[in-house]
């Protein structure tokens, strides 16, 4: 059993390339529900939607984000109606969401869902989101307090960052699949995603850095900083305005309590003895998921530094001698 820690985009094409060294079976990916809103009356979860999409292969790999080829008639009748269409929504796209707000409506878990939803798009890989409660992501700003989702997509991330809510709508707690996905994990790993906004809430739930530090197996990241900068989205900022570093060592330094290892762009080997100075292993490669291959090569270097972690750390050396002394 392989666990991923996952958000969107950048987490969706590492687990395509994860799924084509080990069997997909063998995975399940714990994925950011932060991001998850209400609008139009539907409740929607951009993180779970991308992963579910990209693994089945229907994801706009354009945009990174809805399904490939969807039409937008009824985004475009909203708009004529007067209702918002910042956040866009394919036709296809919305039967997603429509399904999941009339199940959640009749008392399904949003864990439950997420299952149905990958079985029947044919994704192997299994799929849980990190609670069933909400636990909405909030951006503060000189502008107020507004939904990530709002910060990053109808305001184009252009507002200062001054700080970040986690969890805004109160107490959350993690849900049982993502507990027992770490108890059960032989692996665990944490996916180039965002550290503020897609791994920070995971890793924030109560009792999930605990469930991580209790499964005793090596725990290795993924930088999603190369170069002092993100591969995509508004990491810069976020990590920014929560005293972090934006660089591979900065998130280090955010995982450092967490992980056993993390893997580094290699424009960032200059990096590696400050990182190693926290008492991380690190791996250099080139983390740029440009096509299956690339992705590919990453999962695989990800998996060889948690092979190495867990023969340096969490596997006795054997005793050629046993009854010596």
């Amino acid at each position: 059993m392989l666990t991923v820690l996952a958000g969107g985009v950048g987490a969706a094409r590492f687990l395509e390339g994860v799924v084509q060294v080990v069997p997909p079976a063998t995975v399940t990916a714990v994925v950011n529900t932060g991001d998850d809103f209400v609008l139009h009356g539907l409740v929607i979860s951009p993180d779970l939607d991308i992963v579910t999409c990209t693994l089945a292969d229907l994801i706009d790999r354009e945009q990174g984000w809805g399904i490939a080829g969807d039409t937008d008639e009824c985004m475009q009748w909203l708009g004529r109606l007067g209702g918002p269409t910042w956040f866009k929504l394919g036709d296809r796209d919305l039967a997603l969401h429509i399904r999941r707000t009339a199940l959640l409506s009749e008392g399904h878990s949003l864990t439950a869902i997420a299952d149905q939803f990958r079985q029947a798009l044919g994704v192997a890989v299994k799929l849980v989101p990190m609670s069933d409660d909400p636990a909405p992501t909030n951006i503060l700003t000189p502008a107020g307090e507004m939904h990530f989702e709002e910060y990053f997509v109808r305001r184009r991330a252009q507002d200062r960052v001054t700080g970040v809510r986690l969890h805004a709508a109160g107490l959350a707690l993690p849900s049982p699949d993502a507990l027992a996905a770490c108890a059960e994990a032989k692996a665990i790993l944490l996916a180039p995603s965002n550290p503020v906004v897609s791994v920070g809430p995971i890793v924030s739930l109560p009792g999930m850095r605990e469930a991580i530090r209790s499964a005793r197996v090596p725990v290795v990241a993924v930088s999603p900083i190369v170069g002092g900068a993100a591969i995509k989205g508004p990491a810069a900022p976020l990590m920014q305005a929560m005293g972090m570093e934006v660089s591979a060592l900065g998130v280090a330094r955010a995982y450092a309590d967490l992980i056993d290892g993390i893997v580094i762009d290699q424009v960032d080997a200059d990096l590696v003895p400050a990182i190693a100075a926290l008492g991380l292993q690190v791996a250099v490669t080139d983390t740029i998921m440009r096509g299956p291959a690339e992705k590919a090569h990453l999962a695989t270097v990800t998996l060889a530094l948690a092979d190495q972690v867990r023969q340096a750390r969490y596997e006795p050396a054997f005793d050629a001698n046993p009854g010596a002394g």
